[in-house]
C-alpha cells in the first residue's frame, strides 16, 4: 500500500514543533508510528506483479520474505522482510558449501583407509582383522568401492581370516532416527551422517516389464546377500499410475539384514521404473558391501563385524579418495543432496577442532567464520547444515550478503558453478521451459513441506548480475511455485530498469 502523509498534527509531533510539551508516552508512540510507517514503505518496495503473484497462489505477503539486489549496490531494489529469520529448507546448503570452499578448499579430498590387523602372508593371507577407517566421505559411490575393493587385491591381500572392523571415530553424532523428520524412514535422504558411509546405505530396485513371460523382472544394485527379495509382483494392463503404491511393497528391515516383497502388481505401461531405498543401518551396510565386492574381485572373506580403532602407528595398506570438494559441492547444490551436505557440514568441525566432529563443534566453526568475514547473518540457527530440519533458520538479506560475499571470494568460481541452471539441470530442470530465463538464472532451491524457497544469481539480457533469496514459510507453501518462478523472470526483465520510489 502507498506511503500515507503525516497529519499536520502528526508533523508538528515528529517535528518537535508543538503548543505544548511532549510527556514521554507521546514521544514512544510517535516514534512507533514513525517505524510503522517505514515498515509499511519496505513493504510496499515489493514489485505488484509481484505481490500479485504471491496472493493469486493464497500466501499472504506476511509468509513470505524476498531481497532482490544488484550485484555491486549496496542497497537493495526490493526489500520484503528482509531480516527475519525463516525457514529455508535446502537452501541452507549455500551457507555450508560456501563455508567449506572457504574453510576446506575447493582441492579438499576425502580420505577412507584400509589397514591390516594381522600378519600378511605370502600367499595373500591375512591372519587377522581387516580395518576400515573412515573420514567422512561424502560420496562414495559403488563404482569407487569396487575401484577400492580392486586396490586391496592389487596390494596384495587375498583372503581375510579375522573380521571386518570398522573405525568410525571421525564423528561423534548422537543416535540417529531415519523417521524423525518425515516418518519415511526408507527414504535415502534421511540417512544420518557417518563417517564410514557407502552409498547413501541404499538400494536400487530396478523394474521392468516382460510381456512375453508374463512377468515383471526386478533387479536390485547393489546384489547384497543381506537383502532378499521374496516376492515378485505380477505384470499388469491399464495405466501406470501410482506404481510405487501397485507394487504393494514390504520392507521387513532389522538393520543387520532386510527382506523386500513386492506382493501387488506393476502394469506393463510403466516401462522401466526405478525406486531406491535405504536399508539396513551403516553398519552392516559396509560390511555386507564388503563381503559382496570383495568377493566379486577374487577375494575370500567369512567373517564378521566388529567396532573398533585403526592401529595409531601403522601405516594405510590401501586408500580411497574423493572427487574434489569442488566436485561434490555441485551434487549438493544442484541435485540438492542432503546426505552429502550433513557429511561436510560435520567436516568443518576438524578446521577447527580436533576430531571427533560434533554437530555443535560445526556449528561453532561456522559462526566463527561468520564472524571473521564480518558476513552478518543475525537469527541464522544452524542444526545440521542441510536444511533437512525445522530448526534451522536464516533470512532473506542475510542469503543475499552470503551471495555478494561468496562471487567476491576466491572461491566464486566453484561456489557458483555448484547451483543448478534454469531450464538446464539439478533441481530447476524443469522450470523456466519458457522464456528467456533459461541458462540466466544459477539457483538454489528448498522444499520441505511448509515452506518452499530460492536463492542464487540472475544475470539479464545487458549481463547485469541481481542477486535473489525468497523463502515462503506457510501452510500453502506448496502452491508458491509459480510465484517464485514469476520473481525469477521479473528480475531478468524488469530488475535493471525497476526504481522503488515507483514501486510498480
Amino acid at each position: 500500500m502507498p506511503l500515507r502523509p503525516l497529519t499536520a498534527d502528526q508533523r508538528r509531533h515528529a517535528t518537535g514543533r508543538t503548543d505544548h510539551p511532549l510527556r514521554p508516552h507521546r514521544v514512544q508512540a510517535v516514534l512507533a508510528l514513525a517505524a510503522a510507517l517505514v515498515a509499511v514503505g519496505a513493504q510496499a518496495a515489493l514489485p505488484s506483479g509481484v505481490a500479485r503473484a504471491f496472493r493469486d497462489a493464497g500466501i499472504p505477503l506476511a509468509h513470505v520474505a524476498i531481497v532482490v539486489r544488484r550485484a555491486g549496490q549496496p542497497q537493495a531494489l526490493v526489500s520484503q522482510d528482509a531480516e527475519r529469520p525463516m525457514h529455508p529448507a535446502s537452501v541452507m546448503k549455500l551457507v555450508t558449501t560456501y563455508a567449506a570452499l572457504e574453510l576446506l578448499g575447493p582441492d579438499y579430498r576425502w580420505r577412507t583407509e584400509a589397514y591390516l590387523a594381522g600378519t600378511l602372508g605370502a600367499t595373500g593371507t591375512l591372519a587377522g582383522n581387516l580395518v576400515l577407517k573412515g573420514y567422512g566421505d561424502p560420496k562414495i559411490t559403488v563404482e569407487q568401492w569396487q575401484i577400492f575393493m580392486a586396490d586391496l587385491k592389487t596390494h596384495g591381500l587375498a583372503r581375510i581370516t579375522g573380521d571386518l572392523v570398522l573405525d568410525r571415530s571421525y564423528f561423534q553424532v548422537p543416535a540417529h532416527d531415519p523417521a524423525a523428520f518425515d516418518q519415511e524412514p526408507l527414504r535415502p535422504y534421511n540417512v544420518g551422517p557417518d563417517a564410514l558411509l557407502v552409498n547413501f546405505n541404499a538400494v536400487r530396485f530396478a523394474f521392468a516389464p516382460e510381456v512375453a513371460r508374463d512377468a515383471v523382472a526386478v533387479q536390485m544394485d547393489p546384489l547384497l546377500p543381506a537383502i532378499t527379495v521374496t516376492a515378485r509382483p505380477a505384470l499388469a494392463g491399464g495405466e501406470c499410475g501410482d506404481w510405487r503404491a501397485a507394487l504393494a511393497p514390504q520392507f521387513d528391515d532389522a538393520r543387520e539384514s532386510a527382506a523386500v516383497a513386492f506382493t501387488g502388481k506393476f502394469a506393463a505401461a510403466c516401462g522401466e521404473r526405478e525406486w531406491y531405498v535405504a536399508l539396513l543401518d551403516t553398519p552392516h551396510y559396509v560390511h555386507a558391501m564388503f563381503a559382496a565386492y570383495f568377493a566379486a574381485g577374487g577375494g575370500r572373506f567369512t567373517g564378521g563385524l566388529a567396532a573398533g580403532k585403526a592401529p595409531r602407528s601403522a601405516s594405510p595398506f590401501a586408500v580411497l579418495q574423493s572427487a574434489p570438494l569442488s566436485e561434490l559441492v555441485r551434487d549438493v547444490n544442484k541435485l540438492s543432496n542432503n546426505v552429502m551436505a550433513r557429511q561436510i557440514f560435520l567436516t568443518l568441525a576438524t578446521t577447527r577442532h580436533p576430531p571427533p566432529a560434533t554437530l555443535a563443534l560445526a556449528t561453532e566453526t561456522v559462526q566463527a567464520w561468520l564472524a571473521a568475514k564480518r558476513l552478518r547473518l543475525p537469527g541464522l540457527v544452524l542444526d545440521n547444515g542441510s536444511g533437512l530440519s525445522r530448526r534451522e533458520r536464516i533470512s532473506a538479506g542475510g542469503l543475499v550478503r552470503l551471495l555478494a560475499a561468496a562471487a567476491a571470494s576466491p572461491v566464486a568460481d566453484a561456489f557458483i558453478n555448484s547451483l543448478a541452471i534454469a531450464a538446464t539441470d539439478g533441481t530447476v530442470r524443469q522450470r523456466f521451459q519458457d522464456g528467456a530465463v533459461a541458462g540466466r538464472a544459477l539457483l538454489k532451491t528448498g522444499s520441505i513441506e511448509g515452506v518452499r524457497a530460492l536463492a542464487g544469481y540472475v544475470t539479464d539480457a545487458k549481463d547485469r548480475r541481481f542477486l535473489v533469496a525468497a523463502m515462503v514459510n506457510d501452510p500453502n507453501a506448496a502452491r508458491s511455485g509459480p510465484a517464485l518462478d514469476y520473481l525469477i523472470r521479473w528480475v531478468y526483465q524488469e530488475a535493471g530498469g525497476y526504481d522503488p520510489q515507483l514501486r510498480r
